[in-house]
């Protein structure tokens, strides 16, 4: 995105920069009816859309119907806004921006999460845009699970349902050498060089064994029975399931 000078047929490097008391004044305007005002406002705020939209950079989105998308964002931000809040206008945009973008993401997204789940984070959703539109402020968790009367759990559970998938190429850390992705941070503990090599051994050890002392430690060991219960399986005295067990522990010790 970057060096891109035009998005959705926007001159980026020609957008407007209003000052603080110049939006509030355009935003009284607005509240009043008047028009104008209201695409100065949308025409005066596109760099806010532009900021917002390259935090989803490198994702395989069309950049100008993220820009489109961003743009709802920041008129319904226009229309919501209150003024006699102390909180500047940005404050409050740039979560109506990033929440529409993401919702424009999630509808797009290949995959797919149950009915349900979905219906309660659409109401979570429009709770956190009530309270947000209420208090000027990013609600917590909390105050959207009283206004919906729903646990706390399923709040986070809906949320998580629906965030935006990561891909393991990101980049998330970058100072002028190669960049570290995400999958450099993931790490499989299980399958890694050396369990493979211990399995392998592990292996080779038991193909050492006959057949009743691999059946023996079957018994022992995958099943978890007692020495007596083997000997009376086997047929042979427990005083022999001990010895042999021994001998075959030795002898994997011994190869491995």
């Amino acid at each position: 995105m970057q060096g891109k000078v035009e998005i959705a047929g926007v001159n980026t490097a020609k957008l407007k920069v209003l000052k603080n008391d110049e939006t509030m004044a355009l935003l009284r305007q607005a509240r009043s009816g008047d028009q104008t005002a209201r695409q100065q406002l949308i025409e005066g705020n596109l760099r806010l859309v532009l900021s917002v939209i390259q935090r989803f950079a490198g994702r395989g989105e069309n950049a100008d119907d993220l820009f489109q998308v961003g743009c709802v964002g920041l008129i319904k931000a226009i229309d919501n806004f209150d003024t006699t809040k102390p909180v500047r206008f940005s404050t409050y945009g740039v979560p109506m921006i990033i929440g529409e973008i993401r919702r424009y993401l999630r509808d797009n997204s290949a995959i797919r999460v149950s009915r349900s789940m979905r219906d309660t984070a659409y109401r979570v959703l429009q709770a956190r845009d009530r309270i947000l539109a209420q208090t000027q402020r990013e609600p917590t968790v909390e105050q959207i699970a009283k206004e919906l009367e729903i646990p706390r759990e399923e709040v986070v559970f809906a949320m998580d349902a629906i965030v935006d998938p990561v891909s393991l190429y990101e980049p998330i850390y970058d100072h002028g050498g190669d960049a570290i992705c995400v999958m450099d941070q993931v790490r499989d503990t299980k399958n890694t060089d050396e369990s493979w090599t211990d399995r392998i051994a592990l292996k080779d050890a038991l193909n050492l064994l006959n057949e009743r002392e691999r059946r023996i430690l079957s018994l022992r060991f995958y099943e978890g029975k007692t020495q007596m219960e083997v000997s009376e399986e086997v047929g042979i005295s427990q005083a022999q399931v001990s010895r042999l067990e021994k001998g075959a522990i030795n002898t994997i010790k011994k190869h491995i």
